[in-house]
């Protein structure tokens, strides 16, 4: 692009022969006859429309509402959550509780974006967002470039909604906009995987401070200080009470209070702007289930006395909880999103039975759908999450819907790629498992806070 320049003789380039020059003296005194010539025109002019604004009132006027409200993409996105009136909440169901926030430049041309709905688009130029040589926050279970998982293909592919576009995830506007802010990640080891990733996203500008308090190592609070950001997170699997019913060496069932909250997260989230609600794998192992202080039944245990139920049902029960947990926060006035269940990719067999994820690049949007037990916890999820804006909205007077849907389940599920698999752990260390629950780090979890920091922005604005 050129630069524009005064014409004072100081700034102007004159080659060697001063043609520059000379042609610009020209048009500098062609210019001024002109301007002389025409002057008595121009200020009859002038002073016509003069008349006119005294007389009719300024014809220009503030086109300020006039602008799309999305500042950040040439189409505005459609956010997963409802929205204030009963008729429009059936159409949120119906369309999978995806809820247009469409606006456009002109009202004929109103567009709409989805930004869970769309494809995975190899994008080798920006990746990979970094490496484990850029960032010490990666656990080793996710270090896949440390044990050599073959080539990096598993980190050039980004997602592309199908009538937008996802922005690059941007470190120092991430932070600029949460600046004072404090953001906290609840729930499971998926849950780690996605604050991992957002740690290292940010390493680009800095690492925060370790602010931790409790002794649970997998519980954190960190800070950055030159934005006074809080980001923290909270180890709850199971996001509601529990219980060790023997030594945690015998796998013996854990005990869950499917009605009680975990006031290890709710006793400190009350005053945070932004809460991640997430959990899932942790529901297929075997657990007791009690509600009002009564054993109601159980997942996969001998006690053939009790009701015997799906991983569904705890599933539901947790959320049930949780949300009832943010709705009776008088002093709650932030936003809880729910990351919806992270799919696994194990084939041949499951986790202990030999099951692997050897697929080297994604699948196609046509190509497969979420089924069988994937889609009911999915559902299960979607149902509760239904109740509990339902009754945020009853607590806020119809006014104000404190949940979001960072709805990630399908995007997800296409990424049988993007796991560790058995490149977690030295080659030689034979016998272990292949992880085919977490996300290689960077990988496509790190797509997650691309999401995320779109709809934040979206919030903010």
């Amino acid at each position: 692009m050129e630069k524009h320049h005064s014409t004072s003789l100081q700034e102007l380039p004159i080659d060697v022969d001063g043609k520059y020059y000379q042609i610009q003296h020209k048009q500098h005194n062609n210019l001024t006859n002109v301007a002389i010539r025409y002057l008595p025109s121009f200020l009859l002019v002038t002073s016509i429309i003069i008349t006119f604004v005294l007389l009719n009132g300024s014809p220009l006027r503030n086109t300020n509402n006039l602008l799309p409200t999305s500042s950040n993409s040439s189409s505005p996105v459609v956010l997963p959550s409802s929205i204030t009136s009963p008729a429009s909440r059936d159409a949120v169901v119906d369309e999978g509780l995806r809820v247009s926030l469409a606006t456009s430049s002109t009202e004929q041309n109103k567009q709409k974006c989805d930004l869970f709905e769309g494809t995975w688009v190899w994008d080798e130029e920006n990746a990979p967002y970094y490496t484990n040589a850029t960032c010490s926050a990666i656990h080793e279970q996710q270090n896949c470039i440390k044990y050599e998982k073959p080539n990096l293909d598993f980190t050039k592919w980004r997602w592309k909604p199908n009538e937008c576009e996802l922005p690059i995830f941007n470190p120092v506007e991430f932070l600029e906009l949460l600046r004072g802010k404090s953001l906290a990640f609840i729930g499971d080891s998926v849950g780690r995987n996605q604050f991992a990733s957002l740690v290292c996203l940010l390493a680009k500008v800095g690492y925060p401070e370790d602010h931790s308090y409790s002794p649970d190592p997998q519980t954190k609070r960190v800070i950055y200080t030159n934005y006074n950001f809080t980001l923290s997170l909270f180890w709850s699997p199971y996001l509601v009470k529990t219980k060790e019913s023997g030594p945690s060496n015998t796998g013996a069932p854990l005990n869950i209070y499917l009605d009680e909250f975990d006031v290890e997260w709710t006793s400190q989230i009350e005053y945070h702007d932004y809460i991640i609600l997430s959990a899932g794998h942790w529901f297929f192992r075997p657990a007791m289930f009690y509600e009002s202080g009564k054993l109601v039944g159980c997942l996969y245990c001998d006690d053939n006395n009790v009701k015997h139920f799906d991983p569904t049902y705890g599933y539901g029960r947790s959320f049930a909880t949780s949300f009832r947990a943010v709705n009776s926060l008088e002093n709650f006035k932030g936003v809880a999103f729910l990351r919806t269940f992270s799919p696994s990719h194990f084939e041949g067999g499951s986790w202990n039975e030999g099951g692997n994820c050897i697929k080297t690049k994604p699948f196609m949007s046509n190509e497969t759908q979420l089924h069988d037990q994937d889609l009911k916890m999915y559902t299960t999820q979607l149902e509760e999450f239904k109740v509990a804006e339902t009754e945020g909205l009853k607590k806020n007077s119809g006014v104000v819907n404190n949940f979001r849907l960072l709805d990630t389940t399908q995007m997800l599920w296409l990424r049988p790629d993007g796991h560790p698999s058995s490149y977690w752990h030295k080659k030689e260390e034979v016998g272990k498992y292949n992880d085919c629950v977490h996300w290689c780090l960077p990988g496509p979890i790190d797509i997650l806070n691309d999401f995320l920091f779109e709809m934040l922005k979206i919030e903010t604005n």
